[in-house]
């Protein structure tokens, strides 16, 4: 049996296309009095960072999936993304030490 590996993993939860996302709607409105103008379609969200060991990439990705569906997103109003990329050892190029 080889060994896991480890994963890093985002999880992206937003409503559905056509559910109404009052937050959304209030960080749109409140954008001009900031001198932001221009901004429109604001959509609230949330976002779940975690690792995950699997024997590769799309082991992870699968398991991930289930994690997002069966307990992060509520499948009537919300969808979610999935994204997976191996671990990087600390102190590793481009990681925080």
């Amino acid at each position: 049996m080889a060994s896991a590996e480890r994963f890093s993993v985002l999880v992206e939860v937003r409503l559905r296309e056509g559910i109404a996302d009052p937050q959304g709607a209030t960080i749109e409105r409140a954008l001009p009095a900031l001198g932001l103008t221009g901004v429109t379609g604001v959509r609230a969200g949330k976002s779940f960072r975690f690792e995950i060991a699997a024997a590769d990439e799309d082991d992870a990705r699968a398991q991930a999936t289930v994690v997002a569906d069966r307990f992060l997103a509520n499948p009537v109003i919300e969808e979610s993304s999935v994204t997976v990329s191996p671990e990087r050892p600390v102190g590793a190029a481009g990681s925080a030490a």
